[in-house]
């Protein structure tokens, strides 16, 4: 019997760390092969992304006509992903010398440019609003919509303009826009303005000005201030949710590779600022569902019914390895300039594990996202059967 409707995807932040959602898309591609279900087009009508994961989430919605050949597509980008076609670190060339002396004249020079040149991040991102042009094309959505291959696509970002959270969202049919504290829902065509916004990493990206040149709203990473990253599925009417993370939500005190004593290096701050934006809000919002389905589960039927909550099926695939670990073996494939930043000093590998977690959300380096894409697919193949039972893939 086929799975209750509709059915949602959550495609979390992360930065590079969002190699790992491929993963999980080729594996779910993969087993979705065979099943009747395989014949009936997309298995997710709502289709919901933050950050990196928004843009994944927009390539995917872009091709739900073809499922398979979406997710290859996306897979093929990144498979071979370099940084420079996400990212320049021309504000930073200055400190791009070697040797202490120079690179302090270096650091004098670049701060008299900034005063002058006044940028508005460390790196530039508009080689990726160039890949977006290629990757996503948005103008197939109003079609794809129309003809039920899609029923909602969102993407979240944060608004430096008003201070709230936001998430943006176009669907088949009009649906009532939601407000809640610090959070609020605008219907309207997705563009790639859009999904620059929202994976405008704080300080590393510039801001993204959203609407006219009069009234234009400045909007950052959806990840900050994400309090309910699965909310907006639900507002979308999803009665089942499948939702991939961007870290291990279970990690054991003391278990990780990269644990340091002593003073934190600019790197560890980096990388522990990044994390409690990207990381934490996912597995707080899947206890809070899991403990409204436990009460509502106690709820007599009918009073059920008076109520506005519903329960929500959820299954969560995260990575069963440490992201930062890994990237701690790709931390020199990061551009010089950006790794000197941040660099430690001491011994290249005691650095690379310093800044390792920082690295992590920066590495879009093909060795990096390929082993990511690896524990992707073999995480989400090592649950099958709960994938297919959850999906109601024969």
């Amino acid at each position: 019997m086929a799975p209750p409707s509709p059915t949602a995807l959550v495609l979390t932040g992360g930065g590079a760390r969002a190699a790992y959602q491929v993963g999980v898309l080729q594996a779910l591609a993969q087993l979705r092969q065979g099943s009747a279900q395989a014949a009936a087009g997309n298995p997710f009508p709502i289709i919901v992304g933050t950050s990196a994961g928004a843009i994944n989430a927009a390539a995917l919605a872009c091709g739900t006509d073809d499922f398979d050949a979406a997710v290859a597509a996306i897979a093929e980008v990144w498979a071979h992903f370099r940084t420079e076609q996400v990212y320049r670190a021309d504000a930073l060339d200055l400190l791009d010398t070697p040797g202490r002396a120079r690179m302090l004249w270096g650091v004098a020079r670049l701060l008299a440019r900034w005063r002058q040149a006044q940028p508005h991040s460390l790196l530039d991102n508009r080689p990726l609003a160039e890949l977006l042009q290629r990757l996503v094309p948005l103008d197939r959505l109003p079609a794809l919509l129309q003809a039920g291959h899609l029923q909602a696509l969102a993407v979240t970002a944060s608004s430096y303009s008003a201070g709230d959270h936001c998430t943006f969202y176009q669907s088949a049919v009009p649906m009532e826009p939601w407000m809640r504290s610090q959070r609020r829902a605008v219907p309207g065509p997705i563009a790639h303005a859009h999904l620059l916004a929202s994976s405008a990493i704080p300080f590393v990206f510039p801001a993204t000005a959203i609407g006219t040149e009069e009234a234009a709203e400045y909007f950052g990473d959806g990840s900050m201030r994400q309090a309910a990253p699965l909310s907006p599925a639900i507002h979308l009417g999803a009665a089942r949710i499948l939702a991939v993370g961007a870290g291990r939500l279970q990690e054991p005190r003391g278990s990780s590779p990269t644990l340091h004593t002593g003073r934190p290096t600019a790197a560890q701050i980096a990388g522990h600022a990044l994390s409690s934006i990207f990381l934490d809000a996912l597995g707080v919002d899947v206890e809070r569902l899991q403990r409204i389905n436990q009460t509502l589960a106690l709820v007599p039927p009918d009073a059920r019914e008076r109520t506005a909550l519903r329960p929500v099926e959820l299954l969560l695939i995260a990575p069963s390895q440490r992201l930062d670990a890994i990237a701690a073996r790709h931390a020199q494939a990061l551009p010089g300039v950006v790794r000197r930043l941040f660099a430690a000093g001491g011994p290249p590998v005691r650095a690379a594990t310093q800044s390792a977690a920082f690295a992590s959300y920066l590495l879009f380096d093909a060795g990096f996202t390929g082993e990511l894409m690896a524990l992707g697919r073999a995480d989400t193949l090592a649950q099958a059967a709960q994938v297919r039972a959850f999906l109601g893939w024969d």
